[in-house]
C-alpha cells in the first residue's frame, strides 16, 4: 500500500468516477484502475462497485476510506510543515454549532494566510453533523458544548467515532434577545418572565436525539417554541416576535452588530441554572495542521478576552 494509492482512492470517492479522478490526478484510467485492483488484492476487500454510471464505495470501501483519509491527511500535515511548497491548495475546514465566536476566530485565522493558496470552509450546522464531519475528516475541528444533561450521551458518540473533546471555557446560561425587547433592561431574567415570549431553538432534524439541542436548559418546559435552521433567521425572529434563546453569553458584536444583548439567566427552585462547557473535538492521535493550531489559538484568545 502506498500514499499514491490512498490519494487515488480518496479522489475516486470524491468524484464517484474513474474518468474524472484520472483527469484530476493526471494519470491514465487504466493505470488508475490497475492501482486500485492491486490495493484491493493487498487488502483482501472490494473497495468499489463499478457500473456504467460510475463507481460507488462498498461497505468495506467506506470503512477503509476513513483510515485512508486519516493517514493521507497526516502525510499532508507533515509535508506542509517540512516539505517544499507546491501548487496544490491546502484545505482546512471547521464544523460548529451556531456560535458567532467560532466564526470570528475563523475570520481572524484566515486573515493570516494567502487565501489564494488555501481552500477554507466553515460549516455552522447541526450537532450530529458536527460530530459526523470530524469523524469522516470532512472537517479537522468541530466546536460544540457539553453539560450535565448531554455529557454522557455525546461522550458515547465521540468515543465510538474515535474523537476527543477538549475543554475551552465554562459559562452559565444567558438570555439572548433583541436590545428593544421588553426584558432587555433587566439585570437578570428568570424563567417565569420568559413565558410570554417564544423560545427560539436550532432545528436538529426530524430524528435527532433530544441530547443534540444546542441551547442550554433544553429540558425545561417552554410554553412557546419556534425552530430555526440558521443564525440569521433566529436573529430576525428575535426582532419580529420578541423571541429569545438561551446561550453562553459570549456574543460577537463585530459580526452580529449591537442590536442584540445577553442578560444573565436567574435561576429559581424549579428552574436551576447549569454549567455550559464549550470545547472542540478532533480525531484522536492526530497531528493538527498549522491552520488548526492557529484557529484554536484565535478561538482561545477570543473566548478568554471577551
Amino acid at each position: 500500500m502506498t500514499l499514491i494509492q490512498l490519494q487515488y482512492l480518496i479522489t475516486i470517492a470524491e468524484t464517484n468516477s474513474l474518468n474524472k479522478a484520472a483527469e484530476q490526478l493526471y494519470v491514465s484510467q487504466p493505470s488508475l484502475t490497475s492501482s486500485m485492483k492491486e490495493l484491493e488484492k493487498e487488502l483482501g476487500i472490494t473497495l468499489f462497485y463499478r457500473s456504467g454510471r460510475g463507481v460507488t464505495l462498498t461497505n468495506d470501501g467506506a470503512e477503509f476510506l476513513l483510515y485512508a483519509k486519516q493517514i493521507y491527511g497526516q502525510y499532508e500535515t507533515v509535508l506542509e510543515k517540512y516539505g517544499k511548497g507546491g501548487a496544490r491548495k491546502k484545505k482546512f475546514a471547521v464544523s460548529t454549532q451556531h456560535y458567532s465566536f467560532a466564526v470570528k476566530a475563523f475570520v481572524d485565522m484566515a486573515k493570516e494566510f494567502d487565501m489564494s493558496r488555501y481552500e477554507f470552509a466553515i460549516r455552522e450546522t447541526r450537532t450530529a453533523e458536527v460530530i459526523h464531519d470530524v469523524s469522516t475528516m470532512k472537517s479537522e475541528v468541530g466546536i460544540l458544548y457539553l453539560c450535565d444533561f448531554n455529557r454522557k450521551s455525546i461522550g458515547r458518540l465521540l468515543k465510538s467515532a474515535n474523537l476527543e473533546f477538549c475543554h475551552l471555557i465554562e459559562c452559565q446560561a444567558y438570555v439572548y434577545l433583541w436590545k428593544n425587547h421588553p426584558l432587555a433592561k433587566e439585570k437578570s431574567i428568570c424563567f417565569e418572565q420568559l413565558e410570554r415570549y417564544p423560545c427560539l431553538s436550532f432545528e436538529q432534524g426530524d430524528n435527532s436525539s433530544f441530547y443534540f439541542a444546542e441551547e442550554i436548559l433544553s429540558t425545561n418546559e417552554y410554553p412557546q417554541v419556534i425552530k430555526a435552521n440558521d443564525r440569521a433567521t433566529m436573529l430576525n425572529l428575535m426582532i419580529g416576535l420578541n423571541g429569545y434563546t438561551l446561550c453562553s453569553g459570549i456574543i460577537c458584536e463585530e459580526l452580529n452588530g449591537r442590536d442584540y444583548i445577553a442578560v444573565p439567566y436567574r435561576e429559581d427552585e424549579k428552574n436551576p441554572n447549569s454549567i455550559m462547557e464549550i470545547g472542540y473535538i478532533v480525531k484522536k492521535n492526530t497531528i493538527l495542521s498549522r491552520m488548526s493550531g492557529l484557529y484554536l489559538e484565535k478561538l482561545k484568545d477570543y473566548l478568554h478576552n471577551s
